[in-house]
């Protein structure tokens, strides 16, 4: 009898907390869901209208990739859901094992036999009828792991090795093994993020800056020391130079561009899909958009990404509020590394960055990507129920 009273007063206290001023408050965060659930509903959309010529010639059935990707979405909402049943505290205690386990996964898909050779890169690891590219889930883990060491070492953050040298070791390695990969695309959103996470965590200013140095200047070494990357930087710079070849991708993506102007030229229409576009459907998705919907389509897509970057924060602040400061700065850097992948990618498609090889979260095909990208939307939407939860009992 008492079990059955404890329960139905907790149920009760939940929809009290749905109530503000009055009104019913919807269960979890509007704006979040409308917001992620219309850039997948956007990116089933866009998959098949990009992949469709690619996966009838290659594949032999031109709903190939289609299916595919929704069966990730599906599992990727199944993820969120479990996410959303789990308690934020777990994610605190589990984040240096998730780290070690992410390591060991990069080291493993290094080792032959193990990781999938393809396209110059070795990213994945084949399980099955399916790959997993390890590198898209240490994204998340990193995040998850720097969280709980900024609140286990908040009194010791303006020290400069407890604050911001044991973490840049540990970023350096994890950009070692990407590298390897290579990965340079993971490494730059993992680095920025990372950094950012710091500094909104309390590191000195000038302590930030000199590892901001430090790292910028690795990067160029590492760009002026590959011939790959070189070209790569080079080729972005000016890809009328050699449009045909080392220019090629970023070349088709600005046609595409280009022929979208204000409304696009219609649904399904892109000619650049037309085996003009290398990674039509995966990381230069946004071209196809851009030429099939136009600016208009482009515009939107930004502004879903920001509202979801601005509920990552504000969820960020909420939680701060209530005194839940490791679900505060998961909060902020799943905002940062959402915001920043997305920043990137659009970078890419609009010829304003080097092509990284960075798919656009929740829209382009890509399964671990979808995946990870769906646990941190859970993760969000979990970190907004407890705070609100522990606002109501604090009332």
């Amino acid at each position: 009898m008492s079990r059955a009273l404890t329960h139905n007063q907790a149920r009760l206290q939940r929809k009290a907390t749905w109530r503000v001023a009055g009104r019913t408050r919807p269960a979890w965060d509007p704006w979040l869901v409308g917001s992620v659930l219309s850039l997948l509903t956007l990116g089933i959309i866009m998959v098949h209208s990009a992949s469709v010529d690619y996966a009838d010639r290659v594949m032999g059935n031109s709903a190939y990739f289609l299916a595919r990707h929704f069966a990730f979405v599906v599992l990727g909402l199944l993820g969120a859901a479990m996410v959303m049943r789990s308690r934020i505290r777990w994610w605190e205690q589990g984040g240096p094992y998730l780290l070690l386990f992410g390591i060991a996964l990069l080291i493993l898909v290094l080792v032959p036999g193990i990781g999938v050779y393809v396209n110059g890169s070795s990213r994945w690891i084949k399980l099955g009828i399916v790959n997993i590219q390890p590198s898209e889930f240490m994204k998340l883990f990193m995040v998850v792991y720097v969280a709980g060491y900024l609140v286990r070492k908040q009194e010791e953050l303006r020290n400069f090795t407890q604050g911001i040298l044991m973490i840049s070791i540990v970023v350096a390695v994890i950009g070692m093994l990407l590298l390897q990969e290579p990965d340079l695309g993971a490494v730059v959103v993992i680095s920025v993020t990372v950094l950012a996470m710091l500094f909104l965590g309390g590191v000195r200013f000038w302590h930030f800056m000199v590892v901001i140095a430090t790292g910028f200047g690795g990067m160029v070494l590492l760009t002026l020391i590959s011939p790959y990357r070189l070209t790569r930087v080079t080729s972005f710079l000016d890809p009328w130079a050699d449009p045909f070849n080392t220019g090629f991708q970023l070349v088709q993506a600005l046609i595409a561009f280009g022929r979208g102007e204000w409304l696009g030229v219609g649904l399904g229409a892109s000619v650049q899909k037309l085996s003009y576009l290398p990674a039509a459907h995966t990381d230069f998705l946004l071209a196809v958009l851009a030429e099939e919907l136009g600016l208009i389509g482009v515009l939107g897509v930004i502004v879903l990404f920001g509202i979801v970057v601005v509920r990552a924060f504000a969820i960020a602040r909420q939680a701060d509020a209530v005194g839940m400061l490791f679900g505060a700065r998961l909060a902020q850097g799943i905002g940062l590394l959402l915001g920043m992948q997305a920043l990137i990618n659009m970078g890419v498609n609009m010829g304003l960055l080097p092509t990284k090889g960075l798919t656009l979260p929740f829209v382009s095909y890509g399964g671990s990507s979808l995946l990870v990208s769906s646990l941190m939307f859970g993760l969000l939407l979990r970190i907004e129920r407890e705070a609100r939860t522990y606002a109501w009992g604090m009332r």
